[in-house]
């Protein structure tokens, strides 16, 4: 059977189905690589953590600015001798450590002097490992989103206020201002001072352990839906991998090894479970294998009868001049010099009847299919008849209906070839005087020739092996030779790369002679392909 041709063809170029540098990298990787690629995405969420605790920070800051001011406010209101006892009272309610210095930035106040020690600092080193490991990946994550990191947080020395920059700010330009500082166990220590009203400054400092705190159960919550998120999505590429990657290489050792001229002992698998593109992919490689057998099977058998063919006029030509050396009759010489003529047209068309066959199946594979109007193919074609002259009063009638669309996609050369090919058999198997009835007409989307005779017939047994190449049977009055065997299987062959079906049958009239039907698809109904 000759290929399917497609028209239009619209196959894309190889090129524009080329990968550059991805195309060297396994599927497999590749999978993997796009699935941890949106993992990573999830991951810049510790990037987004960051940002938060910077919007936290600076809300602290804010409210540490405005309590300070409250608190400077509140003491300079209260009495001279109830301004430390109110400075005590803030800071326990506040939960602040709160320090008054003086306009020359000497410490006048410091209620952790006083016994109130809520700002305590930790010291890392007597924490549990727990805290340790707490920090080693605060400290890791803060590099790698790139934190600023605060400075160290002292005690200033000799209790001098004017070692702070708030103070310093405070004393000389009447504000508010706060800073962020970094305790030794990683968590922020918020300063803030402001101006008294009666002279000097007050600045407040706070442990905000919170905020780390925080950050750090956002982190580990982020970071266990992270892990889950990244054993799930490699589970799942590696199973879809798995389905992917291993029928392909299944596939492509199979493809390999028909490469190398294994085709008769590779099965190539069809995955008949599957309805993906996978699934199809293995059916088509597996069809198309089982074509190429079928291909080779096809050529070795060909091979076989053209030598088969060719050895019965060869040997005959051979026998008439080695006669022709031996015998000086001159009658018996003109009788071996015509049959060695015979075998040599003989030959001629034999060669090239096999020469079309063998070039058939790629030629209509690259052929471009038109409009073809059958029905003024085959009148035409009865017209070249008639006036060439039919022989033995045969005559030849076309039926087809008025205003019917004969129309097919095919290539009129090979079309004229199949139509003279059945009308010639038609003739040569008629009695004299015969009737010879082509009938086209348009069926269910299809257009249908049937070209009828009055002949024998042909036997039923042997409708099918008619058109295998080198079959043929041919009437006792025809000499022997005058055909190759060779027009029914090319005409078969033009049909079915046509799409189309081409079958012999009884008459319908249950009169002697046979009944040759071809299906073509009709353009504009299924017939453009």
């Amino acid at each position: 059977m000759a290929p399917a041709t497609d028209l239009p063809r619209n196959e894309p170029r190889e090129r524009d189905l080329a990968l550059r540098w991805s195309g060297r990298v396994s599927l497999t990787r590749r999978i993997l690589a796009v699935n941890i690629f949106a993992l990573a995405l999830l991951a810049g969420g510790f990037f987004y953590l960051d940002s938060y605790r910077t919007r936290i920070l600076d809300a602290r800051m804010h409210q540490a600015s405005r309590e300070v001011r409250l608190i400077a406010e509140a003491v300079s209101a209260a009495p001279p001798a109830n301004r430390d006892a109110m400075t005590l009272r803030l800071a326990r309610e506040t939960r602040t450590r709160i320090r008054r210095y003086n306009a020359d930035g000497r410490e006048a106040v410091d209620t952790r002097r006083m016994g109130l020690r809520n700002f305590v600092l930790i010291d890392p080193d007597k924490e549990p490992w727990q805290q340790s490991v707490a920090r080693f990946l605060d400290a890791v994550i803060d590099t790698v989103v790139g934190a600023a990191r605060a400075p160290l947080y002292r005690e200033a020395p000799d209790d001098d206020g004017r070692y702070w920059p708030d103070v310093r700010t405070a004393l000389s330009a009447n504000q508010a201002p706060a800073t962020v500082w970094r305790a030794p166990d990683r968590t922020p220590v918020i300063t803030a001072a402001a101006p008294l009203p009666t002279g000097g400054a007050i600045m407040t400092t706070i442990n905000a352990r919170d905020v780390t705190q925080t950050v750090r159960v956002e982190r580990a919550r982020l970071s266990v839906v992270l892990g889950a998120v990244t054993i799930v999505s490699i589970l799942l590429s590696l199973f879809l991998a798995r389905t992917i990657v291993r029928p392909l290489r299944r596939l492509a050792r199979a493809a390999v090894r028909v490469r190398l001229g294994r085709a008769r002992e590779v099965v190539v698998p069809r995955l008949p479970s599957r309805r993906d593109e996978i699934g199809m992919l293995a059916r088509a490689l597996s069809d198309m294998s089982l074509a190429l057998r079928a291909r080779i099977d096809a050529t070795e058998s060909f091979a076989a009868d053209v030598t088969h063919e060719m050895k019965n006029p060869l040997a005959s030509l051979r026998s008439a001049i080695e006669g022709l050396t031996t015998i000086r009759d001159p009658d018996l010489q003109a009788q071996l010099i015509d049959v060695a003529r015979d075998d040599v047209h003989r030959l001629d068309r034999l060669i090239t009847d096999i020469s079309e066959a063998s070039r058939l199946d790629a030629q209509l594979s690259r052929a471009k299919f038109d409009p073809v109007d059958i029905g003024a193919m085959i009148a035409a074609l009865i017209e070249t008849h008639e006036k060439r002259g039919v022989g033995r009063g045969v005559r030849l009638m076309f039926d087809r209906k008025p205003g019917d669309t004969l129309v097919t996609l095919g290539d009129g050369g090979r079309l004229e070839r199949v139509f003279e090919n059945l009308i010639d058999n038609a003739v040569s198997f008629s009695p004299d005087g015969g009737l010879v009835a082509i009938a086209a007409g348009a069926d269910q989307g299809q257009l249908v020739v049937r070209v009828e005779d009055e002949g024998p017939g042909v036997p039923e047994e042997a409708r099918e092996a008619i058109f295998r190449r080198f079959q043929s049977i041919r009437p006792h009055s025809e000499q022997f030779g005058k055909h190759s065997g060779l027009g029914l299987a090319i005409a078969r062959t033009i049909v079915e790369g046509h799409q189309g079906e081409i079958a012999v049958e009884s008459r319908e009239d249950r009169l002697s002679g046979a009944r040759f039907v071809v299906k073509l698809p009709l353009a504009g109904a299924g017939g453009e392909r």
